[in-house]
């Protein structure tokens, strides 16, 4: 039953920061609303929670998730990481942001390269 509850209340976690998010999205309403629509059935709320905590903050990738995220695919990703960075409350560290979404990508890449 805990289980259950954790991953309703990380699902809840993950549409409200869509919610939040989706006016600030740089491409057409329509084109954001499929991008999102896409997008987050590739990943679990788990991971796009830790993908963000990582990037964001001081997180620490689950490497479970790297399968996730390749499964999500670059365009998902950096788009959905684009999206989060260019809120008004970052400006300034969009191009911290952005590195870290690549070497997230890069790392995640080539640990599904070896598994």
């Amino acid at each position: 039953m805990a289980n259950l509850s954790s991953h309703v209340t990380a699902l809840f976690i993950v549409v409200a920061l869509v919610c939040a998010f989706v006016p600030a999205f740089s491409v057409e309403e329509t084109e954001a609303k499929t991008l999102w629509d896409t997008c987050l059935v590739k990943i679990t709320p788990k991971c796009a929670l830790n993908i963000i905590a990582v990037v964001f903050g001081n997180g620490t990738l689950i490497e479970s998730c790297c399968h996730d995220l390749v499964q999500e695919g670059k365009v998902c990703h950096d788009n959905l990481i684009k999206y989060i960075a260019d809120r008004p409350s970052l400006v300034g560290r969009e191009t911290q942001y952005l590195k870290k979404r690549d070497d997230v990508w890069s790392h995640c890449v080539s640990i599904s390269k070896t598994a």
